[in-house]
């Protein structure tokens, strides 16, 4: 299998991040990956982490409150709050650290999120711009080994899509 497009791109100037990544899947399964709880939940965390939802009402207005947990059991919270939904096109959200009951941390990061899905035949693309409010915001995240972390949830989800399309 030849390797998958990725780009990690750091914009200091606009304090964004922009993800580019292929899958071999076709849009609409991608899209529904990114979008229904029981399919994040297999795939939304590096590894070793797990995924759990505690609530998920993707529709304009709505979020998805989530736990990533570690194997010792340490869960850290995170809230996606849905601001507008074209399906199968793009998503944009607000997400940020919270607790397990949707309470933001006001010490921690919050961005804007513009995901957007095309279709490339047999397979697709998805371009993620991630927009933080400081440059401090953004140096933050990528301390905390976001590049990393995302490559891993992303192959992540590759062997999921594999194992749904059998």
């Amino acid at each position: 299998m030849n390797k998958l497009h990725f780009e990690f791109l750091v914009n200091k100037k606009d304090n964004t991040l922009t993800i580019v990544r292929e899958f071999n899947a076709e849009r609409e399964l991608v899209w529904d990956c990114y979008t229904k709880s029981e399919l994040l939940e297999k795939w939304f965390t590096p590894k070793p982490l797990t995924a759990k939802t505690k609530m998920m009402d993707f529709k304009e207005g709505g979020y998805w409150l989530y736990a990533m947990i570690e194997p010792n059991g340490t869960e850290h919270w995170g809230r996606t709050d849905f601001t507008e939904i074209k399906p199968i096109d793009y998503y944009k959200s607000l997400d940020g650290f919270c607790d397990e009951n949707g309470n933001l941390n006001p010490d921690m990061p919050r961005a804007k999120w513009h995901v957007s899905f095309l279709d490339l035949n047999e397979k697709s693309k998805v371009e993620t711009i991630v927009t933080y409010n400081s440059l401090k915001d953004l140096e933050t995240i990528i301390e905390m080994g976001m590049e990393d972390g995302l490559k891993s949830t992303l192959e992540r989800l590759d062997e999921l899509l594999i194992n749904v399309r059998k």
